[in-house]
């Protein structure tokens, strides 16, 4: 299946939280769009590897998605090594994605950063045709996307481009409270966490509100880049 945009997260539930009104304006737009997941955020002090996969899925519902899938490289444990590089490789060129977006540069949790340097440059190497990469017996074509584009998580990192994401702000909320043993229940009797009360999901509306006013719009979601955007037009730029 070729896909127009391939996202990349750690941990289910870093896209909902970051992209997912993008991810939802691309898909309103006619474009395929696809998740892959490394781990299974099997560490996380609420919820159960069972229940965050529920959960994946009814997030996907939400998003329209055209695939998904899960990696399982080992939430916190997951290194920058051959092995995993050639299992993102292996996503990519099965998906041929134009456009992949991937974590944060650097973040509150390690495996953001770390994921974001392995998607990077799995990016990179699956453009090499001497890398030899293969699913169900069948060799893969080299392929390498035409961008790289990296959304903001915890910490403030000054975005190099925002998207307008108003229309679809209610949709991406639904996509994050998809993952209901992660985030606000007051009926909940699990442990509270950083990103368990009421306060943490206002932060990231006001973010995205925040994002939106600096460029003249209701919420918008930020992402840096690894190189210059150019525009064909002056005005297509806003």
């Amino acid at each position: 299946m070729k896909l127009d945009v391939l996202a990349f997260g750690a941990h289910p539930d870093d896209i909902e939280l970051s992209c997912s009104g993008t991810l939802m304006k691309c898909v309103n737009s006619g474009k395929k769009i696809g998740i892959v997941d490394l781990t299974k955020g099997e560490l996380g002090t609420r919820g159960t590897v069972e229940s965050r996969d529920l959960e994946a899925e009814k997030a996907s519902r939400i998003l329209n998605l055209s695939v998904r899938e899960n990696l399982n490289l080992g939430d916190g444990f997951f290194n920058y090594s051959q092995e995993n590089l050639l299992k993102v490789i292996t996503s990519i060129r099965k998906y041929k994605p134009e456009i992949v977006l991937c974590n944060a540069i650097k973040d509150r949790h390690p495996d953001h950063g770390r994921g974001s340097h392995l998607v990077s440059d799995a990016c990179f190497y699956s453009g090499l045709m001497k890398i030899e990469t293969s699913v169900a017996n069948l060799s893969q074509q080299f392929w390498r996307p035409k961008a790289v584009y990296h959304y903001i998580q915890d910490r403030f990192i000054e975005p190099d481009f925002l998207v307008d994401i108003s229309d679809v702000i209610d949709a991406k909320m639904d996509s994050i409270m998809a993952f209901s043993t992660q985030f606000y229940d007051p009926n909940s009797t699990e442990p509270q966490t950083p990103i368990s009360s009421m306060q943490f999901l206002n932060t990231i509306k006001e973010r995205s509100n925040i994002f939106g006013r600096t460029i003249g719009v209701e919420y918008a979601e930020g992402f840096t880049t690894e190189r210059y955007i150019g525009v064909k037009d002056i005005f297509d730029l806003f």
